[in-house]
């Protein structure tokens, strides 16, 4: 069996990585141990959120899946952080998640250069420092060009349920053994995470009318640009909390707490603690919110999520019961902790390709991060680059600049981590800029030029690009007068509607009725409603981006010999030979690093390397540095 590139894993990372690759024309394989659970979700069965949606908008601008999957398979949306600027609002869609994952696997399924194998990968074969073969645990040898490791938590993994542990990937799923020591073979360190899950709740046992109803929002937005159908609200989520009695049982059950007894010894996420996590660091507060959220349409199970927890399972019954609304439920599945193998990202380039093993490349939760949306987007990046590197084509790779998943993969591999990595608004310098608005203008053009989106979807985005223009200019033609009172006297100003719209007090729909332009599609007027609110810190952050790129993308030798810089402190050779930048911006990032570091590279460039850093190179750029 031959194959162009082999995919280890069919969660969200394998699913973008095989999708996005097979549209290159190579002979994809996705090797995963069970078929019929491509595209699970293991933990809350929602897409998107505060910058996640986000995230899922540039997956679907570069060519991705994750926004049709959950555009067509989603039962409850709502967009998060409405009262504050759009800049940071987030879309998020509670899935129905058996159509998600059959949905996923169909759409793999209709690529004709796409293979399914149902299987475990025991080892990675290289020669002469580049990827050769994997190997299954049945003995047969698949030659193939990449490999795109995208297994999740199942490498080592463990599940905690009180003090009782196993073996298992994901409740009802072996773990992956021996791939993880394989890897290590080959000079990649790897280490040990955690992260939890909460418990699902038999819905017919749930008390309604005592919690409080969420409703999804009356016109949702879409999160793919390729949706062409009105996107519907088919659920409803509810609202509960905990309490003191709540907090009693937890507190009185510590003891049985893998967490809190050392069994479990790897750190998990700190933005999405375990329950018992929040009582004992937060005690104080009178309760925490809880959702319950529905899994899907054909049957009755919730997931009551804000109570992820690996206590035993008698004392789960105890604490549900313990909440209102719940004092009758039943559990289905339990909460559970889970202990994975993963590898250190800052043995990543930007490609996500392995710094030790030519075309090897990694994406997901096994580079440290949490959540679908920052796996996909990683799964997305790597198969892309894997497939320009097979074809022998220029690799992708997105700044801080222009993307939160530029933002993510760059705190990745040179700031590495300590805990799974979750991805925030604030994680972005430039965040007005990288808009969920915005994604299409961002990133299409990258990847049309790239030949990974049909050149239908971005003529047609393009039309919009226009018609968005078009309409600023007239709003900046036309002005509207206005009366105000100052000291009794009646003042008459005209103004242009653009300025007008500049105003936060001011809506954009009242001024275009007022002008009679009528514009149907309220994600079009959004956009330009945030254009031109953010114009002035948008044309701020323009000039900080191009002061930053000048630095930023100044290329380090790969020959350079951090040991021969007179002035660098041992801790910063350390660091830089660790990490190996490939730019001086990403050399900035790393943890420890200095100006006067930077200062004495960019020096020692200059003297030895003046190829990368002279006037003929950067003009008058040179003086900035020298």
């Amino acid at each position: 069996m031959k194959f162009d590139i082999v995919v280890i894993g069919g969660g969200h990372a394998g699913i973008e990585s095989a999708y996005i690759a097979a549209k290159k024309n190579l002979k994809i394989l996705l090797i995963t141990n069970h078929l019929d659970l491509i595209g699970q979700m293991s933990c809350n069965p929602s897409i998107g959120g505060i910058a996640k949606g986000n995230i899922v908008r540039e997956i679907d601008a570069l060519g991705g899946l994750m926004g049709e999957l959950i555009d067509n398979c989603g039962i409850h949306f709502k967009m998060l952080n409405l009262s504050k600027g759009s800049a940071v609002w987030g879309n998020r869609a509670q899935a129905d998640k058996e159509k998600y994952r059959k949905l996923a696997r169909k759409r793999l399924e209709d690529n004709k250069n796409l293979f399914l194998l149902q299987s475990i990968v025991k080892r990675i074969l290289v020669k002469n420092n580049s990827i050769s073969h994997v190997e299954l645990e049945t003995g047969e040898k698949i030659k193939t060009k990449a490999v795109i490791v995208a297994s999740g938590t199942f490498l080592n993994g463990i599940i905690h349920i009180g003090l009782y542990s196993y073996s298992s990937g994901r409740m009802g799923e072996p773990a992956v053994k021996n791939l993880t020591e394989a890897i290590n073979e080959l000079g990649i360190k790897s280490g040990v995470l955690k992260t939890g899950t909460s418990p699902r709740i038999d819905g017919r046992t749930i008390n309604f009318e005592k919690l409080e109803k969420q409703e999804g929002d009356k016109n949702p937005w879409r999160f793919s640009y390729r949706t062409d159908f009105p996107i519907k609200n088919s659920a409803v989520c509810w609202i509960s909390k905990t309490n003191e009695n709540t907090h009693k049982i937890i507190f009185d059950n510590l003891d049985k707490s893998p967490l809190y007894t050392g069994k479990i010894k790897s750190i998990g996420p700190r933005y999405c603690p375990s329950i018992e996590d929040k009582i004992v660091r937060f005690g104080e507060r009178n309760g925490h919110a809880l959702f319950l959220e529905p899994e899907n349409l054909e049957n009755n199970e919730f997931y009551l999520n804000g109570l992820s927890t690996s206590l035993p399972f008698d004392t789960q019954i105890k604490m549900v019961k313990s909440i209102k609304g719940l004092e009758n439920a039943k559990i289905q599945r339990p909460g559970y902790g889970i202990e994975y193998d993963y590898f250190f990202p800052v043995q990543l380039k930007s490609t996500l390709e392995s710094k030790i093993i030519n075309n090897l490349f990694f994406a997901g939760q096994i580079n440290g991060t949490s959540g679908y949306e920052e796996a996909a987007c990683q799964g997305l990046i790597a198969g892309i680059n894997a497939a320009q590197k097979i074809i022998g084509e220029e690799e992708i790779i997105l700044g801080r600049e222009n993307s939160y998943i530029g933002v993510l993969i760059d705190d990745l591999i040179t700031r590495g981590i300590d805990e799974p990595y979750r991805m925030f608004t604030s994680r972005a310098e430039w965040r007005i800029l990288l808009r969920q608005d915005n994604s299409d203008e961002r990133l299409m053009p990258i990847s049309y030029k790239l030949g990974y989106l049909d050149e239908k979807v971005f003529l047609k985005r393009k039309r919009e690009w226009e018609k968005k223009k078009n309409i600023k200019e007239i709003l900046k033609s036309k002005k509207i007068k206005l009366h105000s009172e100052n000291d009794g006297k009646i003042k008459d100003e005209k103004i242009t509607a653009f300025e007008l719209i500049r105003r936060p007090e001011i809506n954009i729909e009242d001024i275009l009725q007022k002008m009679n332009i009528n514009i149907d599609d309220k994600e079009l007027m959004i956009n330009i409603e945030s254009d031109i609110k953010y114009e002035g810190f948008i044309e701020k952050q323009k000039l900080e981006i191009n002061k930053y790129k000048k630095s930023e993308y100044i290329r380090i030798p790969k020959e350079i010999k951090y040991e021969n810089i007179n002035g660098l402190s041992n801790e910063s050779k350390q660091k830089l030979n660790k990490i190996k930048p490939i730019y001086l911006g990403q050399a900035m990032r790393i943890p420890g690093i200095t100006q006067t570091d930077i200062n004495l590279i960019i020096l020692y460039i200059s003297k030895y390397h003046h190829q990368y850093v002279s006037r003929e190179t950067m003009g008058s750029d040179y003086e900035l540095f020298t």
